[in-house]
């Protein structure tokens, strides 16, 4: 039925009456210009406190710390220019130098898979269904919330050699001379890594729930296929994990290219004197605590500098390793590598 000359007028007039009270297309264009000159400024003020805390708390101090570590700065006097010479001493004549690196190459090669495989079978065990299992898992992270200066201080002494509390029940099963621990050269190392395999409850937390998160379907499809228990962990359970692994193997390298608190403690309670690092016999000397000496116990800021540098510079390369190597091991279930 068509519309009647006066509802056809009505509409009309409605329609104009709309279109006369929006805003003309000039001044919809104006304002969207405005708009659009605004945001950026927007966006600007409101990053601000970031970008001014960034520039100040990290990019000059890694700025001035470079431009120090080619220098002779013990902060009392002004920065003179060296070169080189920091670098060259370091490498050549420093006599702690390689006694630290080396200590911490131990803690990196052998206490990160250590851990990591400790992390791995212990999430493992906390995965299987038990009465009291909240519990367990409950002992087992509580460890990892102590404060690294009492859990060492704790350790020192319940890894005493004369009256120690584990020497003397190594004693009772009839070890008649057990280890000095952290007051022998050659079991200090070992012992701290007791000590942070005592904490790994933070990481066990992530391997659980990594493990947690793994399909159950595909454990019962490789179960109708007849494959046992260590083929399900082998082929289902570790490459679904992998990337979890992954993780923590870089933030394990990283924390232990840092590696200071316990072993300064360790040394300061072995020695009796807090200004005698690396005891026993410079077992204990990390890279971490030599530059820290250097830099707030000698004041060699320049030389401390040059340090960091080198740390920062190895960190990065050896993260930049695993990254690269990642592909061939760590499987994604979008795709990426998988372990074979």
């Amino acid at each position: 039925m068509s519309a009647t000359p006066a509802g056809g007028a009505a509409i009309a007039s409605r329609a104009g009456e709309i279109v006369g009270a929006l805003p003309p297309r000039g001044s919809r264009r104006r304002k969207r210009s405005r708009v659009a000159r605004t945001d950026p400024w927007t966006v600007a003020i409101l990053m601000s406190p970031w970008v001014i805390g960034f520039a100040l708390f990290l990019i000059y101090p890694m700025v001035a710390s470079l431009f120090y570590s080619f220098t002779r700065y013990d902060i009392l006097s002004p920065p003179q220019w060296v070169g080189l010479l920091n670098y060259r001493y370091m490498f050549t004549k420093d006599p702690y130098f390689w006694t630290a690196v080396g200590n911490t190459v131990w803690m990196i090669v052998l206490g990160v898979p250590i851990k990591v495989l400790f992390s791995v079978v212990t999430a493992v065990i906390l995965t299987r269904p038990r009465k009291g299992l909240r519990v367990y898992r409950t002992m087992v992270f509580l460890p990892s919330m102590v404060p690294a200066v009492a859990a060492t201080l704790g350790f020192v002494f319940l890894m005493s050699p004369k009256n120690g509390p584990i020497n003397q029940l190594l004693r009772l099963i009839g070890i008649q001379h057990p280890p000095a621990w952290f007051f022998n050269p050659t079991w200090s190392k070992p012992a701290l890594l007791v000590l942070a395999l005592w904490g790994i409850g933070d990481g066990m937390l992530v391997y659980l729930a990594g493990l947690l998160d793994v399909p159950r379907h595909l454990h019962e499809a490789a179960s109708i296929e007849g494959a046992g228990a260590w083929q399900r962990f082998r082929y289902v359970t570790l490459p679904m994990i992998s990337p979890v692994i992954f993780f923590s193997l870089v933030t394990g390298v990283i924390d232990s290219f840092q590696y200071f608190t316990e072993a300064y403690v360790a040394s300061s309670a072995a020695s009796g004197q807090s200004d005698i690092l690396g005891t026993p016999q410079g077992s204990t000397l990390f890279y971490s605590t030599w530059l820290y000496k250097q830099g707030f116990s000698y004041f060699h800021m320049g030389y401390a500098s040059a340090l960091a540098w080198i740390l920062f510079a190895v960190t990065m390369a050896c993260t930049l390793v695993i990254i690269k190597t990642s592909n061939r091991w760590v499987f994604y279930q979008g795709g990426g590598g998988i372990i074979r």
